[in-house]
C-alpha cells in the first residue's frame, strides 16, 4: 500500500518541480511576443511558486535563474539599470527569493512535523489493532491498514480475527471521530469482541453484548457526546466453512470474490450503528452466505470507498476484483488497493480491510502464504 503512494507522490513532485520553470519560460515567451508587457510581476513569483514544493537549493536557484532572465531581457531591450524602475524591478525580485527562501524552511519544517505526527498516529493505530493469525482452520487470513495522507490524529477503523468453538468470529469496523476518544472506543469494542467471540453461543449475543458496554462507556464518560457510534460488520464462519454469517451494523458491505464474481453481501434488513442500540430494538438481524472454498471474504471501511479522484468520483472496489485472482487474501487485497491509489493521490480518511480465503481442501498446503506488506497491518 505504501508502495502505491509514493509511486503517486513522486509523479506529484515531478510535475511540481517544472512549474516554475514553466512560469519562467512564459514569461521569455511573452516578453519577446509582446515586448511592451511587463513581465517583472511572473517573473518574481518564480521561487515564490518554487518555495512550498522544492528543496532550498531548487528555491534558490530559481530566484537566481528568475533574476538573470530579468536582466537578459532588460539588456536585451537596451535599457538594465538605465532607469530607477529596472533597479527596483530586479531588487523586487531578490528580495522575494530570499522571502521564499524562509518560507522553504517553514513549509519543510511543517511538512516534517505533519508526517512524525502520522506515523506516531499510525504506530498507535497499529499497536492497539491485534495480530490476525496467517492460517487458520484451512482460511488464510490477510489485513491491511493505513492512515489519511491529510490526518495526524488517531483514527477509529478496526478490525479482528479469533478462532473460537463455534468458528472463525471476525469484526471490521469504524469509530466515529478520531482522537483519543476514538481509541478509547475501539480498546473498549475490542475487548468485548475479544471476550464475547469466545464465551457466546451466537452473533446476536455478541452484537448485544459489544452494545451493552459500548452503552456503559458512553454513560460514564462525561466528554462521549450522544453521537458517538461505531459502524461495524461482525460475521462468523462456520465450523465446516461452508456458511458465512453476518451482523452488519450500518457498515459497507463487504464483498465475496469468487471465480472472477464479486457479490456485494447486502444485509436484507439494515441496522443502526453499535452504540445507537437505545435508538433500536433488542433484535439482531443476520444474514447467512453460502461460502464455497476458493471464496474469499473482503471486509472494509468507509475510508476505501469515499476515497475520490480528482473530479470527486467514488472508488468503486468491484471492478478491480473482478476477474482472475489467486484464492489469496493478501494479493486480493493489494489489487483492491492498487486500484485505489491509482484512482486518488490522498486518503482523506483512514482505510482498513480484511479478507479471509477458503482455501480448498487439496491446496492447503501449497497456498502461498499471506506476508504483510508495507503499509499493512502486523499478521
Amino acid at each position: 500500500m505504501e508502495r502505491y503512494q509514493h509511486k503517486h507522490a513522486s509523479k506529484r513532485v515531478r510535475w511540481s518541480r517544472c512549474l516554475p520553470a514553466a512560469v519562467l519560460l512564459a514569461a521569455v515567451v511573452i516578453d519577446l511576443a509582446w515586448p511592451e508587457f511587463n513581465t517583472f510581476p511572473l517573473l518574481a513569483t518564480v521561487s515564490v511558486i518554487a518555495a512550498p514544493m522544492l528543496s532550498l537549493a531548487w528555491t534558490i536557484a530559481s530566484g537566481v535563474a528568475a533574476c538573470l532572465v530579468g536582466a537578459l531581457l532588460a539588456l536585451r531591450e537596451g535599457h538594465v539599470f538605465s532607469t530607477r524602475s529596472d533597479f527596483i524591478a530586479l531588487a523586487s525580485i531578490g528580495v522575494l527569493t530570499v522571502v521564499a527562501a524562509f518560507l522553504n524552511r517553514m513549509f519543510a519544517r511543517e511538512r516534517k512535523q505533519l508526517r512524525t505526527s502520522r506515523e506516531v498516529a499510525e504506530a498507535v493505530q497499529r499497536a492497539v489493532l491485534p495480530a490476525v493469525p496467517d492460517r487458520v482452520r484451512g482460511m488464510a487470513v490477510a489485513a491491511r491498514y493505513r492512515a489519511a495522507q491529510e490526518e495526524a490524529l488517531i483514527g477509529g477503523d478496526l478490525y479482528a480475527v479469533h478462532d473460537t468453538p463455534c468458528g472463525l468470529r471476525m469484526v471490521v469496523g469504524d469509530v466515529r471521530g478520531k482522537g483519543m476518544q476514538a481509541v478509547t472506543m475501539v480498546n473498549t469494542l475490542l475487548g468485548t469482541f475479544h471476550a464475547a467471540a469466545l464465551q457466546l453461543p451466537d452473533l446476536p449475543a455478541i452484537v448485544r453484548g459489544v452494545e451493552v458496554q459500548l452503552q456503559d462507556v458512553k454513560s460514564r464518560r462525561a466528554d462521549a457526546p450522544d453521537e458517538v457510534f461505531v459502524t461495524a460488520v461482525i460475521a462468523e464462519i462456520s465450523p465446516d466453512r461452508s456458511v458465512l454469517r453476518m451482523a452488519n451494523r450500518g457498515h459497507p458491505a463487504p464483498l465475496m470474490v469468487h471465480e472472477g464474481k464479486v457479490t456485494p453481501l447486502e444485509p436484507e434488513e439494515p441496522s443502526l450503528p453499535l452504540g445507537m442500540g437505545d435508538l433500536a430494538g433488542p433484535d439482531v438481524p443476520v444474514d447467512e452466505f453460502d461460502w464455497p472454498p476458493g471464496a474469499t471474504l473482503v471486509m472494509f471501511t468507509d475510508g476505501i470507498l469515499e476515497a475520490r479522484d480528482r473530479n470527486g468520483v467514488f472508488f468503486d472496489p468491484v471492478p478491480p476484483l473482478t476477474g482472475p485472482l489467486p484464492p489469496n487474501p493478501g494479493a486480493v487485497l493489494d489489487a483492491m488497493l492498487a486500484a485505489l491509489f491509482r484512482h486518488t493521490e490522498e486518503l482523506e480518511d483512514d482505510a482498513a480491510a480484511l479478507a479471509v480465503t477458503h482455501v480448498p481442501v487439496g491446496s492447503v498446503g501449497r497456498a502461498p502464504s499471506v506476508a504483510p506488506q508495507a503499509g499493512g497491518s502486523q499478521n
